[in-house]
């Protein structure tokens, strides 16, 4: 993977970073739900996967801005920004009731990105390991879907003084509303490089994107 250093004492959120990183380590996280209604019928209507459309959606709309690609090297100090990130997605087995990790690489050409998600899915569903490798996936964000209900709320805490900075996006079963079909959605980003603006600009840009993306 390919990445840029981050000069901290010009970085434009300097002062953010510094004490969020240092005075006081946490993140920040938002749920909020949103319209799909198209996407659903694009989906229905093309015969394709939601899911998958959707995931490629995200993965998009969280390459489409540097401070949600973002990392953080221990051993160096350095704040750095990936050029890509993919999604690490997950396969649930209903015989053991785990999950499975999914590397899936992002590609831009939306049928590239199709085909190679359906393939990881498929080569997953034969395996019951877990395999979560983050040290050779480090530029690789969480997209975890809980299918089983559409939530209200949903928190997920990492240890105190972790600075993990990728984005941790979560989904739910979406459902109707007032005609529409809504689904919950969770962005969680660390809050020495994101702050409310930018955590809840992901559900905008999600918005938005969907918009194109039927077009």
């Amino acid at each position: 993977m390919n990445y840029k250093v981050i000069d901290k004492d010009k970085y434009y959120r300097k002062g953010v970073f510094e004490h969020f990183s240092k005075d006081c380590k946490c993140s920040t996280s938002i749920t909020a739900r949103i319209n799909v209604t198209d996407l659903v019928l694009y989906s229905k209507k093309t015969g394709t996967k939601f899911y998958i459309n959707f995931l490629y959606i995200l993965s998009k709309v969280l390459n489409s801005r540097d401070d949600y690609k973002m990392g953080y090297l221990y051993k160096e100090d350095k704040l750095i920004c990936y050029d890509v990130i993919n999604p690490t997605q997950y396969v649930f087995h209903d015989d053991t009731e785990t999950c499975t990790p999914v590397y899936t690489k992002f590609y831009y050409d939306y049928p590239t990105f199709y085909k190679n998600a359906l393939k990881d899915i498929e080569r997953a569903k034969e395996t019951r390991e877990y395999g979560l490798d983050m040290q050779n996936h480090p530029n690789w964000f969480d997209a975890s879907y809980i299918p089983w209900f559409s939530y209200d709320s949903l928190n997920i805490e990492l240890p105190d003084g972790h600075l993990f900075f990728a984005p941790i996006i979560n989904w739910g079963k979406y459902r109707e509303e007032n005609g529409h079909f809504m689904m919950p959605v969770t962005v969680r980003l660390n809050h020495a490089i994101a702050d409310g603006y930018l955590v809840a600009n992901v559900f905008r840009l999600l918005q938005k994107e969907i918009e194109n993306f039927i077009e």
